[in-house]
């Protein structure tokens, strides 16, 4: 039975094998974090609006969106958000088990830029060493700056 799977499989070829494997999966949205640093080591935090109260400050983050990398997803969040511009410079973690999300951080520096926020989305932003971060940050993005702060030493 299971041969005569394989040969079926593979008589398909590859855009009805898409289709099929498409129509069978699980479809789920990424979303893709950046832990952006300045010259001095300072992690770049935004008071975002839509968070909830008592948990607005965080990284700057956005859902990839169809054809973008995830690195491109950070850069672009990042000129978005702030105006500024970002590279990209290391995966930090990937994780999953989300109901319809899979979350992607990466670790990255600022190249350059003059702070312009979207009034939209962004109340605040500031720089903060990875010891003074405000008390409204949100946890997952507290751990992020730990978990980069150990790995950078």
């Amino acid at each position: 039975m299971r041969a005569l799977v394989a040969k079926l499989w593979k008589s398909l070829r590859g855009p009805l094998q898409w289709r099929l494997l498409y129509f069978t999966q699980a479809k789920f949205m990424v979303g893709v974090v950046g832990v952006i640093r300045d010259d001095d080591g300072r992690i770049l935090l935004l008071k975002h609006r839509f968070w909830p109260e008592g948990r607005q400050w965080g990284l700057p983050t956005g859902y990839a969106k169809r054809g973008e990398t995830f690195e491109d997803t950070v850069v672009r969040e990042v000129m978005e958000e702030t105006g500024l511009k970002a590279q990209v410079n290391r995966l930090v973690r990937v994780e999953s088990g989300f109901r319809l999300r899979a979350e992607v951080a990466y670790e990255g520096e600022l190249l350059g830029g003059v702070l312009a926020l979207n009034p939209t989305e962004i109340l605040e932003a500031g720089w903060f060493p990875a010891t003074g971060l405000p008390e409204e940050t949100m946890p997952g993005h507290r751990q992020l700056v730990a978990a980069t702060t150990d790995q950078s030493r």
